[in-house]
C-alpha cells in the first residue's frame, strides 16, 4: 500500500493532540491530525465542557442562596431542561463542525478514522466503511489518544450496563435515582452536579474521599455533599451489580446491603487508550501506558530505517504523567517543539523560557475540584512532600479570617493551607477549600513554578477585601520575614 507521506502525523484531535499540532504547523512542517471520533475529543464532549456546564447552574444558584437579599429574590425551582440545553449548547450538540473549520483554517489535515501504528513512521487508518488509509511520517508520529473509564471487576457490573463519564455528561434526562462507585474527582463532581439537578445520590467509596489531596478536602466535600441530600458511604464495597426486569440497578454491598437505582456511574480510575494502536509493531507493549522523557519523547520504540530513534512521541493521558486536559495541553506545547526544534536542527536548550520540557509534570499540577465546596490544590500534600524526603514546614487557616470571604457568601467559609519547604524557603504545595476558591489556584501555581521565596511573598499584597487575602492570613501564621521559625 502506497503512503501518503507527511512531516508529522498525531493520532487523536482532542485538545492536546490539536494543541501538538498546531505547534508543529507554526513551526512550519506539515501536519496530519488522525480522528476515529469528534475533533476536539473527550474533554470537548464528554468531560470537561459538559460536566462544568452541568455543575454551574446548581452551584450559581447555592450561591445566591447564600446571601441575604439575593436569597429572597430566589424563589422557583431550578430548571433541568434549560440546563441540558445549555450542555447542550456547549457540546455544540456533539457536532465537531467547528472544529474541523478550525484545523482547515490553520492548514492542519484532517483524516478521519482509527489510526494504528504499523512499524516506525507508519500509521494506517482504517476509515468507518473499512477502507484504509496508509500514511508515512517523514519526522515524527504522536500519540494523543487519551484514555477510558476502568471498569472495576465486580460481579455483573459490566453486564448492567452502567454509566461512565461519557453517559454522566450527555444524559438526556436526570435519573430519579443514581448510585455512583468510586469518591475521586468524578466521583464527587459527579455526585455534585446530579445532587444539584435533582437525583437521589448514593455515591460509595472504597476508603475516604478525594483521597489524593489534603484530608480536610476529602472530609469538607463528604459534607458538603450530604449537605445537599447525598448518601455517602465510606467503606462501602458493591460486591454484586445487576439491572433486574424492570431496568433498575441492585448494588448488592459487601456487607449484604441493597442499594437500588434507576443508574449506575462507574467511576473508579482510566485505563489507557492503547490497545489497538500498534504498540506492539515498534516493539512496545499494547494496552500499556506509554513512558515518556520531559521532552515527551518515547522510550524503547523500534528504529526507524534510517537509524532513528527519536521519531515517537507521546502526550496527555497516556502517558499517566497527569491525567488532566490542561496538563495534557502543556505537554503537547512542550512536545510540538521538540520536535520542530528536532527536525529544523535547534539546540532542544536554546530556548531560554524552557518551552521544550513539561518538567511542572513532577512538582506543580494544578488540578479542581468542582465539587460542594470547591477543592483547588497544586503541588504537594503535606504527606507526599514528606515522603519525598522533604521535613515541611505547613500553614493552615480558615478563610472566616478574611473579610472578602464573608462579604462574598455566608455559611462554612472553608480552609486553606501552604506547604513549605523550609531549607530553600519556597512553596511546594497549596491547598484552598470552599466557595469560589479555584480563582485563587493560579497565584500559588505562580509561587511553586517561580520558586518564589515565601518572605518575598509578603509584598505580594492582596486587595481588600477579597478572598485572596488569606495570603496575607496564610503568612502571618507562618510568622514575619527574618522572624526566628
Amino acid at each position: 500500500m502506497t503512503a501518503r507521506q507527511v512531516d508529522v502525523i498525531v493520532i487523536g484531535a482532542g485538545p492536546v493532540g490539536e494543541n501538538v499540532a498546531d505547534r508543529v504547523r507554526a513551526a512550519g512542517l506539515e501536519v496530519v491530525i488522525v480522528e476515529r471520533e469528534l475533533v476536539g475529543g473527550e474533554c470537548s464532549y464528554w468531560a470537561c465542557v459538559p460536566s462544568k456546564t452541568l455543575l454551574r447552574s446548581p452551584a450559581a444558584l447555592r450561591a445566591a442562596q447564600r446571601v441575604p437579599g439575593a436569597a429572597q429574590a430566589v424563589t422557583g425551582d431550578l430548571d433541568v431542561d434549560a440546563v441540558l440545553r445549555r450542555r447542550d449548547a456547549f457540546v455544540s450538540d456533539w457536532s465537531d463542525r467547528g472544529g474541523v473549520e478550525w484545523l482547515e483554517s490553520v492548514g492542519i489535515g484532517l483524516v478521519r478514522g482509527s489510526g494504528r501504528l504499523d512499524g516506525p513512521r507508519r500509521v494506517v487508518v482504517t476509515h468507518d466503511d473499512g477502507s484504509t488509509t496508509a500514511l508515512e511520517a517523514r519526522h515524527a508520529v504522536v500519540v494523543a489518544t487519551g484514555s477510558d473509564p476502568a471498569m472495576p471487576r465486580v460481579e455483573g457490573l459490566a453486564q448492567a450496563r452502567p454509566w461512565t463519564s461519557r453517559e454522566a455528561t450527555s444524559a438526556e434526562q436526570v435519573p430519579a435515582r443514581l448510585a455512583i462507585i468510586g469518591g475521586g474527582v468524578v466521583g464527587v463532581e459527579m455526585a455534585t452536579a446530579y445532587a444539584g439537578l435533582g437525583s437521589e445520590v448514593t455515591l460509595l467509596a472504597r476508603s475516604t474521599l478525594l483521597s489524593g489531596f489534603e484530608p480536610f478536602a476529602g472530609e469538607a466535600v463528604t459534607a458538603g455533599l450530604r449537605s445537599l441530600g447525598a448518601t455517602v458511604r465510606l467503606g462501602g464495597t458493591p460486591a454484586r451489580v445487576e439491572r433486574d426486569d424492570r431496568g433498575m440497578i441492585v448494588l448488592t454491598l459487601d456487607d449484604g446491603e441493597r442499594i437500588v437505582a434507576d443508574e449506575v456511574l462507574v467511576a473508579t480510575g482510566r485505563s489507557p487508550r492503547t490497545d489497538d494502536l500498534g504498540l506492539e509493531t515498534v516493539g512496545l507493549e499494547s494496552g500499556a501506558w506509554i513512558d515518556v522523557d520531559d521532552t515527551m519523547l518515547v522510550g524503547g520504540a523500534d528504529a526507524a530505517a534510517d537509524g532513528a530513534t527519536d521519531w515517537l512521541s507521546a502526550v496527555g493521558d497516556v502517558t499517566h504523567r497527569a491525567l488532566l486536559t490542561h496538563q495534557g495541553k502543556y505537554q503537547a506545547r512542550a512536545a510540538g517543539d521538540a520536535i520542530a526544534a528536532r527536525v529544523l536542527g535547534r539546540r532542544l536548550d536554546d530556548a531560554p523560557w524552557g518551552a521544550h520540557v513539561a518538567t511542572a509534570d513532577h512538582s506543580a499540577v494544578p488540578s479542581v475540584v468542582f465539587g460542594e465546596p470547591e477543592v483547588a490544590a497544586v503541588g504537594r500534600t503535606e504527606q507526599q512532600a514528606r515522603d519525598a524526603g522533604l521535613d515541611p514546614r505547613v500553614v493552615e487557616v480558615g478563610l472566616d479570617s478574611v473579610s472578602g470571604t464573608g462579604i462574598h457568601s455566608d455559611g462554612d467559609p472553608g480552609r486553606a493551607k501552604l506547604v513549605i519547604d523550609p531549607e530553600r524557603g519556597v512553596l511546594v504545595g497549596a491547598t484552598f477549600v470552599g466557595q469560589d476558591v479555584a480563582e485563587l489556584l493560579h497565584a500559588a501555581t505562580i509561587a511553586i513554578v517561580g520558586e518564589v521565596p515565601v518572605d518575598r511573598l509578603w509584598h505580594a499584597v492582596p486587595s481588600f477585601p477579597t478572598i485572596s487575602e488569606v495570603w496575607l492570613r496564610l503568612l502571618e501564621a507562618l510568622g514575619r520575614p527574618g522572624a526566628d521559625r
